[in-house]
């Protein structure tokens, strides 16, 4: 979780990735959407050969970030 960025406007955790080739970045996404699939809670993503930046947000518009976005937050980190 160091590295995830935490912003008050808009309420969110932010994150990029760095890889080493495409493949291991395309290898990434694919972990990421099976994992999303499996939990329902799908994160803003944009990503270019070699990087992915993630925005996770509340689940509720205007709500706070909570302990359930940390935990997202950790295991899309172990993905990585």
């Amino acid at each position: 979780m160091d590295q995830w960025q935490e912003r008050k406007r808009p309420v969110c955790l932010e994150r990029r990735y760095e890889f080493d080739s495409y493949d291991a970045t395309r290898d990434f996404l694919d972990r990421l959407g099976d994992h999303s699939e499996a939990t329902q809670r799908f994160p803003d993503i944009s990503f270019g050969r070699t990087y992915v930046n993630i925005t996770l947000r509340p689940e509720e518009d205007g709500g706070a970030l909570n302990d359930a976005d940390r935990v997202f937050a950790a295991e899309i980190d172990a993905l990585a």
